[in-house]
């Protein structure tokens, strides 16, 4: 697996968790 390829896994993820947690804060 490559650099850029491990960074766009993780870039992926951590912008899964940041829309969770939006819509978590905008519904709350």
């Amino acid at each position: 697996m490559t650099i850029l390829s491990e960074f766009k896994e993780f870039a992926v993820k951590g912008n899964v968790v940041d829309l969770a947690v939006g819509v978590i804060i905008g519904a709350a």
